[in-house]
C-alpha cells in the first residue's frame, strides 16, 4: 500500500467517533449521538483520541455530515511512526485544508466550497491510486496528489486517530491556524475498527442545538474575556475605542478591568427600591435595563470618559482610558471574572450576541485570552434559547 493509501487510513478513521456516547470514566463508546466538537478550554489537545493497529484496517473509503458556522478550526488529526508521519485536516476562511507531513515533504492544500454556512454536509474521503480526494455534497472538491521517494510503504504498526486538535506539536505545521472549532458531527461511516476513543479532560459534552444562526451563545453561565492590548487600538485619526454589540439578551453585558479600577455594564435584580451597584471606583448607579429584544449597544471609550449609547456614564480626569486600553485591560463579555462579591453577585448574560466589533473589526471568541466551556463562539439556538437535540 503507497504513502497516499495510509494517509486516507489516517483521514478516514476520523468517522469512528462521529456517532458516539459518553462512557465510564473519560471515554466515548460508538453509538447514533450527534458529537458537538465545542465546549472544551485547551486549544491544541485533541477533543478524543484513540489508537488502533494498521493491521486491522481494511476500509479506505468514509464519509460523514459535518456542520458549523466557524470559519476555522483542527476537524481531525491522524499519525503513524509516532507522530513522526502526520496529517491534519482543518478549516480555513471556511474551506477545507489539509497538511500533511511526511519524511522531508511538508503539504498544504485549501480548496473546495465553503462549508460553514450553518447546514449539514455529506463529507466523503477516499484514495484514487496516488490522490487523496474529497468529495462535498457528492461533488469533487479537493484533490491531493503526493510522492517522495524517502516515503516507506511500511504499514505496521499504530496508527494514532484523534479529533480537534493535534497529537504533535503545532510548530510542525506548515501554515499554523486557530483550533478551536464550534461545529458538530453525525451520521458517520467509517472504517472497519469498533474501538473506544479517550477524551480531554477539559471537552464537556453538550447537544447539538437543533437549528442554529451566527453569533455567540451565552447561556447564562461563563464570559469571554479579552486582554485589550490584544484588540484593536486607536488610530491617529480616530477619537475613541468603540466597542458595538449586537442582539438579544438579559444580565451583564460586559465588563472593564484593571488595577485601581473596575466598570461594569449589567442588569441586576433585586429591590427596585434599592440602588444597585453598577459601576466601580466605588460609585453608585441606577442598573442599566438591558435589551430584551433585538438591540445594538454601543460603548465608547474617550480619553477621559466612557459614553454608552451616547450617554455619558463615567467621568475622571485622573484616568487616561487610551493609555490603560493599550497597556491591557480586560475586557470580559458575559460577566465579571473572578471570586469577588461583586463577581458572585452578578448576573450572567443569557441569549446570543450575533456579532462584537471593536473598532468595526468583528471579535472572534475562540481568540479570547479565556472563554468558559459553555459559551458557543460561532452558533446560536434560532428559536428557543434552551432548543437542543
Amino acid at each position: 500500500m503507497n504513502y497516499l493509501k495510509e494517509v486516507v487510513i489516517v483521514l478516514v478513521g476520523l468517522y469512528l467517533i462521529l456517532l458516539c456516547r459518553r462512557a465510564s470514566g473519560d471515554q466515548i463508546q460508538i453509538s447514533k449521538r450527534v458529537i458537538n466538537l465545542a465546549h472544551r478550554q485547551s486549544k491544541w489537545t485533541p477533543v478524543m483520541q484513540m489508537s488502533a493497529n494498521l493491521s486491522d484496517i481494511t476500509s479506505i473509503r468514509s464519509f460523514f455530515e459535518f456542520r458549523t458556522l466557524d470559519p476555522e478550526g483542527a476537524v481531525f488529526y491522524g499519525d503513524t511512526k509516532e507522530g513522526r508521519d502526520w496529517f491534519v485536516l482543518s478549516l480555513r476562511d471556511g474551506i477545507p485544508e489539509m497538511q500533511i507531513g511526511k519524511a522531508d515533504i511538508l503539504v498544504s492544500v485549501k480548496g473546495g466550497r465553503k462549508l460553514n454556512d450553518g447546514a449539514w454536509h455529506l463529507l466523503e474521503l477516499r484514495n484514487e491510486g496516488k490522490f487523496v480526494v474529497l468529495e462535498v455534497n457528492n461533488k469533487v472538491e479537493l484533490v491531493v496528489g503526493l510522492h517522495s521517494k524517502l516515503t516507506e510503504d511500511d504499514l505496521s504498526g499504530t496508527i494514532r486517530l484523534a479529533l480537534g486538535g493535534m497529537l504533535v506539536d503545532k510548530r510542525k505545521l506548515f501554515h499554523l491556524f486557530e483550533p478551536k472549532i464550534d461545529a458538530c458531527i453525525r451520521e458517520g461511516h467509517w472504517l472497519n475498527l469498533n474501538a473506544t476513543w479517550d477524551t480531554d479532560e477539559t471537552w464537556e459534552p453538550r447537544p447539538c442545538f437543533s437549528e442554529i444562526k451566527k453569533g455567540s451563545y451565552f447561556p447564562g453561565t461563563g464570559v469571554a474575556m479579552f486582554n485589550t492590548s490584544d484588540l484593536p487600538g486607536l488610530k491617529t485619526e480616530e477619537a475613541g475605542i468603540t466597542v458595538e454589540v449586537f442582539g438579544s439578551w438579559t444580565g451583564t453585558t460586559l465588563s472593564l478591568q484593571s488595577t485601581g479600577f473596575e466598570y461594569v455594564l449589567g442588569e441586576l435584580e433585586g429591590n427596585k427600591d434599592v440602588k444597585k451597584e453598577q459601576l466601580g471606583l466605588k460609585e453608585e448607579s441606577e442598573s442599566v435595563v438591558l435589551p430584551r429584544e433585538p438591540a445594538t449597544l454601543t460603548l465608547t471609550i474617550l480619553k477621559h470618559s466612557l459614553v454608552v449609547n451616547s450617554v455619558s456614564e463615567l467621568e475622571k480626569e485622573s484616568l487616561d482610558f487610551f493609555s490603560m486600553w493599550k497597556k491591557g485591560m480586560l475586557l470580559t463579555f458575559g460577566g465579571v471574572p473572578g471570586d469577588s462579591e461583586k463577581a458572585k453577585s452578578t448576573h450572567y448574560l443569557r441569549g446570543c450576541l450575533e456579532k462584537i466589533l471593536v473598532q468595526g473589526q468583528v471579535i472572534d471568541l475562540d481568540r479570547a485570552l479565556y472563554k468558559h466551556t459553555a459559551v458557543s463562539s460561532h452558533s446560536c439556538p434560532t428559536e428557543a434559547m434552551n432548543e437542543l437535540t
